[in-house]
């Protein structure tokens, strides 16, 4: 039997335990130690005395978390640093909230940039990440925290900037996914793509990363700074499946670029926290509430509001016949969608993907939808909590012509259904199912 917590309650506290253990400077804490002279990252070990100066240079909405565990960690042995994000107001961040970024920070400079279209301030403080990897020699040892997010607030393009603004703009729109996306930006980039790392060169560099993407490929979290990897699409191909229109002079860049390789010996990468970690603890919430968690994959991709309907096919079955999991059970997902956008609302992905839910869902089933970082798409929120109750019939024209019009805030925000959650982390979607036999249902009033 599930506990006196209502459906709503159990679905918002395991969204908040997913996030909260997915925070990089938890993670950073638990696998990062100094023993003496010995630096030990995971399972490698690095001897603080072969080096005269140790750095910490990176960028990703999650990068000054990173920074900060490892300020905690290292103190004074870190001589100097500089992390791109693009709010210092996020936790772990900008604590006085005087937009500096750098009153929790002693030794690591943050800069900001702006997410998800890139900006001269995020061209200005990509210069200084640049600056002080070139500045590194054979006894530097750089630690470079690479989050998600970092593609957009980590850039030096090759074409003017308000093309490379357009060009990323007209992409995320496209509803393309983050490798195709990537695949076009690393081509417009004078960091991406091992660009850093080879600015970095000959420095021993440890990349620390935050994993935002599908797979956990290091190529394509924050389209690979310190991973050489050429993307596996054609950025012309992608330009070309998704319709999207860029000048010929981005497309004359796309052909230039070249394929040769950079060495990227120097790096050591290590994966500090993903999807896995953030559904493993919001299952741990819901066992502990009385529900069996079920996850039915980390990996989810495609558009939102189709998504939504398989989930909502798969919670159906699960009420009328008990598989793949026999209520009072808890179905978790995480993963990335996208949203082809056709209209001039406001919305994201997490928030189309709830109110497409809505419209759909059978008694005693309860969806909550949230992008980790905590803003869907371009808004202040991290997604959306729905029931059966959200779109009553009467509302359910009303709800289409927001999907249609890509404005499912305003709806979600009318009918209370709007889901905030503080976060220092971005490992992408995290979805949460909470499905209660009939006789299982607490009293609403416990929410």
């Amino acid at each position: 039997m599930t506990d006196t917590r209502s459906p709503r309650t159990v679905a918002r506290e395991c969204v908040e335990a997913g996030v909260a253990a997915a925070d990089p400077e938890r993670a950073v804490r638990e696998r990062v130690a100094l023993d003496g002279e010995t630096l030990r990252v995971g399972d490698a070990a690095f001897d603080l005395a072969d080096y005269d100066r140790v750095v910490v240079a990176g960028g990703g909405k999650a990068a000054v978390a990173v920074a900060r565990g490892l300020e905690t960690v290292l103190g004074e042995r870190i001589d100097e640093g500089v992390v791109v994000t693009d709010d210092p107001g996020r936790p772990g961040g900008d604590e006085d909230g005087d937009g500096d970024g750098t009153e929790d920070l002693d030794r690591v400079e943050v800069a900001v940039g702006d997410h998800p279209i890139p900006s001269e301030r995020g061209v200005a403080a990509t210069g200084r990440v640049v600056s002080l990897l070139e500045s590194a020699d054979e006894r530097t040892l750089v630690l470079a925290p690479v989050t998600g997010g970092g593609s957009a607030l980590l850039v030096a393009p090759t074409v003017p900037l308000d093309e490379m603004r357009a060009t990323t703009r007209a992409l995320v729109e496209s509803g393309a996914p983050i490798e195709a996306i990537n695949a076009v930006r690393k081509r417009l980039s004078r960091v991406k793509g091992g660009g850093l790392a080879a600015a970095s060169t000959p420095a021993t560099v440890v990349a620390l990363l935050v994993s935002d993407v599908v797979g956990d490929d290091p190529a394509v979290i924050a389209s690979g700074p310190f991973c050489p990897t050429l993307p596996d699409l054609d950025a012309e191909t992608v330009l070309d499946r998704y319709d999207v229109t860029v000048p010929e002079s981005v497309r004359a860049a796309l052909r230039e670029r070249s394929d040769e390789e950079v060495d990227a010996s120097h790096v050591h990468t290590h994966m500090l926290v993903t999807a896995r970690t953030a559904l493993d603890a919001a299952g741990a919430v819901a066992r502990e509430a009385g529900y069996d968690p079920l996850v039915l994959a980390s990996g989810m991709r495609g558009e939102a509001r189709e998504i939504a309907l398989a989930h909502v096919a798969v919670a159906e079955e699960c009420l009328a016949a008990g598989e793949p999991a026999d209520p009072p059970a808890v179905l978790l997902s995480a993963g990335e969608c996208t949203v082809t956008v056709r209209g001039d609302g406001t919305g994201g992905p997490n928030l189309e993907f709830a109110l497409a839910a809505a419209l759909e869902l059978p008694e005693d089933a309860t969806f909550a939808s949230v992008d980790t970082d905590g803003r869907d798409g371009g808004t202040d929120v991290a997604g959306a909590l729905v029931d059966a109750g959200t779109v009553p019939p009467e509302d359910a024209e009303a709800a289409r012509d927001a999907l249609a019009a890509n404005d499912a805030y305003p709806f979600l925000a009318a009918r209370d259904a709007l889901l905030r959650v503080d976060s220092a982390t971005n490992v992408n979607d995290l979805r949460v199912v909470v499905l209660d036999a009939p006789e299982d249902t607490p009293d609403a009033a416990a929410d």
